[in-house]
């Protein structure tokens, strides 16, 4: 059977019950980065052997995993930080484990686009998520696309793109349009952001971001 468990993206109490315990009961952990998988474990007291699995080893582990669950293991699935799946590696071993009958739970936990789309006081009655835009070829035909979008969009970006990403976004959806930079979320240093895209290029542009960051926009009113 394969646990995937959405670990803390900030706090390190942000996590289950249910997640620890599952963490406990389990014969391996599944984790995209060792160390960071080990600080969250050592927290809390859990002892476990763990396996790396990221974007640069997925294609050649994914069957080995899944045949030691064939065999009878059960795993959990973590991520860095937040649900496994959501721009983050576990897609591959998700989809085999279902394609070979394995059991696949998927545990409710945090993740970085709800808190952000929440408290960016744009309307989240309904979204589109976005995930990451294409980081050079593509990333302008990807934004033309959605200028038309209704619902409010959430986009994950990096420091060191948001300016520019801000800056192609006020040229395709225009310079009034609302939005929220979301920045930390759940760290010590957690902000957001709130203005017209034009109010958040001049305030990033002076005050140069770090960190994880949630950008979330208002669609198309008109």
């Amino acid at each position: 059977m394969l646990y995937v468990v959405p670990t803390p993206i900030g706090n390190l109490e942000d996590i289950t019950l249910r997640a620890i315990r599952i963490l406990k009961e389990v014969d391996a952990v599944i984790s995209e980065d060792t160390r960071t998988t080990g600080i969250l474990l050592r927290h809390y007291q859990i002892s476990k052997p763990i396996i790396a699995f990221h974007k640069f080893n997925e294609h050649v582990v994914v069957n080995k995993l899944a045949d030691r669950m064939e065999a009878g293991e059960t795993m959990a699935l973590t991520s860095d930080a937040g649900t496994p799946g959501i721009s983050d590696p576990g897609f591959l071993l998700i989809r085999e484990c279902i394609n070979r009958g394995i059991e696949v739970l998927t545990l409710p936990g945090p993740t970085a686009l709800i808190p952000a789309v929440v408290n960016s006081g744009l309307p989240c009655d309904r979204f589109s998520f976005e995930g990451f835009l294409p980081q050079k070829k593509g990333k302008n035909k990807r934004i033309s696309m959605l200028a038309n979008e209704p619902r409010t969009m959430i986009f994950y970006e990096s420091p060191h793109r948001l300016v520019k990403t801000l800056e192609m976004m006020i040229q395709l959806l225009g310079s009034e349009r609302r939005a929220a930079v979301c920045r930390e979320i759940s760290k010590i240093y957690e902000e957001t952001v709130r203005g017209t895209l034009t109010e958040l290029f001049e305030y990033f542009t002076t005050n140069p971001p770090k960190g994880e960051i949630v950008l979330v926009i208002d669609g198309n009113k008109e």
